[in-house]
């Protein structure tokens, strides 16, 4: 049975991709606490001495651990950040190794009450520019697979079929119908726009974000600024790069978007780029909080330059 149950909400709430403050369960428990935040995103994570892996991949009694310790911290977890389908899988990857990632899922999102689980689309090719139909056809069978569990497969606009452009976003929503979006900031900003002719352009963040909003039940916070000259990303606080954060969470707050902000700072380590220069524990702990900090900031701002009163962000 699940300990914590998601109260639907009325309005906005902030949390944070665990992994980015630290690859322990403590850390990243220590610092949902010290933000004040009431649940976590959760993608890696390491319990007792590891090995560090997914939510979705530990072993049974290091999950037994993680909802004992959750329980315990009265925090919930309001999505897997799953592995399934995404940037590290082509369409050469057996289906069975995704089927099996989601038969995991399942009963480990059910028992702590968790509502969301992020998927992609597998890594395109190089030179791709289409949507192969066997993209279309999995991510419509796990979508069925999890939407048939009660549960609700959302989107990530990254590295795979789906974030090739808005385009691909909406060819790939119709492929697959229940499946919704997380709206990440700042993955436009290093990656091509593949409706375009060649050489591809950088995408449009805030034309991306408009043609997919209605799909859009989740974000994920990072800002970048990309620097064409030496075509590198570099990663900045919350509404000081070219990711719109700042235009887009007003936009979300005009419209009364009731779901998650989730922080993904990338500025100590890139979870998915082993070789990124990775800063101490210590560091990556405090620049999560920092940046958390921030972004309450911003959101604060946000509503008070929106007309009429708002009420205060939520810590949850």
């Amino acid at each position: 049975m699940a300990y914590w149950v998601p109260i639907e909400s009325t309005i906005m709430y902030l949390t944070g991709i665990g992994d980015e403050a630290g690859a322990s369960l403590d850390a990243q428990i220590r610092a949902t606490q010290e933000l004040g935040w009431r649940s976590i995103e959760m993608r890696g994570v390491l319990v007792g001495e590891g090995p560090t892996a997914n939510l979705h991949d530990i072993p049974d009694a290091a999950f037994d651990v993680v909802v004992e310790r959750l329980a315990q911290a009265g925090l919930g977890v309001c999505c897997f950040g799953s592995t399934i389908m995404n940037w590290a899988k082509t369409i050469e990857t057996p289906f069975d190794v995704t089927l099996a990632e989601v038969h995991r899922a399942i009963p480990r999102m059910q028992r702590l009450g968790t509502k969301f689980v992020r998927v992609m689309s597998f890594k395109p090719a190089d030179d791709a520019d289409t949507l192969p139909p066997v993209v279309g056809e999995r991510v419509r069978e796990v979508t069925r697979m999890f939407l048939d569990a009660g549960l609700q497969p959302v989107h990530e606009n990254c590295m795979n079929h789906g974030g090739m452009s808005w385009r691909h976003a909406l060819e790939l929503l119709e492929a697959a119908p229940g499946l919704r979006w997380v709206w990440d900031t700042g993955n436009p900003l290093f990656n091509p726009d593949r409706s375009k002719p060649k050489p591809w352009p950088r995408q449009d963040p805030w034309e991306f974000y408009s043609r997919v909003k209605p799909w859009i039940v989740h974000v994920h916070v990072k800002d970048v600024i990309w620097d064409p000259a030496s075509n590198q990303e570099t990663y900045t606080w919350p509404g000081e790069g070219q990711g719109q954060v700042r235009r887009i969470l007003k936009d979300l707050l005009k419209d009364d978007y009731t779901g998650g902000v989730s922080i993904e700072p990338h500025m100590a380590a890139v979870f998915h780029d082993p070789t990124a220069k990775t800063a101490t524990a210590e560091a990556q702990f405090t620049n999560y909080v920092e940046y958390g900090r921030r972004l309450g900031r911003l959101v604060e701002e946000v509503r008070a330059e929106l007309t009429g009163a708002r009420p205060a962000a939520p810590t949850s």
